[in-house]
């Protein structure tokens, strides 16, 4: 799948199937966010794999709207540390990390991390320095089923010279 068709398909998954995602995979998956864009070329991205069921179903336990954390066979979680664009910078790579996932055949949904009350918590869970800030949480595996929500227009929301 070339990229285009990668980003005008992709979609969030909140189902999915019951089977292991590779090691291969993932891996090629994080090194999609691990090659992301950052200011002034920081990295400041640290991900953490989480594949243990015990412990995606604490973390989506934590979550407000992440609850299906716990169904999916993977769960990578994005830090940064704690710079003046983590959160740009991480948000980067989440996107990265999407769309790699699908053009492989995965289906993954982002679960936000800074700004909510449970990010202490999961940071603590997995060992990370409070150095870090959680910028996501991507749910990843093989979509058991995949919505498909209508998107705005191009013409509802370019403009050209002025609002």
């Amino acid at each position: 799948m070339d990229a285009i068709e990668a980003l005008r398909t992709r979609r969030s998954v909140r189902v999915f199937e019951k089977r292991a995602v590779e090691r291969g995979l993932i891996e090629a998956i994080v090194d999609c966010g691990r090659l992301a864009a950052s200011a002034r070329n920081e990295q400041p991205w640290e991900f953490v794999v989480v594949s243990d069921a015990s412990l995606r179903g604490r973390i989506g336990g934590a979550t407000d709207h992440g609850r299906f954390i716990a169904e999916a066979p993977v769960c990578v979680c994005v830090f940064c540390e704690d710079s003046k664009y983590y959160l740009e910078d991480g948000a980067a790579a989440t996107q990265n990390m999407l769309v790699a996932a699908h053009a492989l055949g995965l289906g993954s949904c982002w679960v936000a991390g800074d700004k909510k009350p449970y990010v202490d918590s999961v940071r603590s869970m997995l060992g990370v320095p409070e150095t870090h800030r959680l910028v996501s949480m991507i749910a990843l595996g093989y979509a058991a089923k995949v919505s498909n929500p209508s998107k705005r227009s191009l013409e509802d929301v370019i403009h050209w010279e002025r609002y």
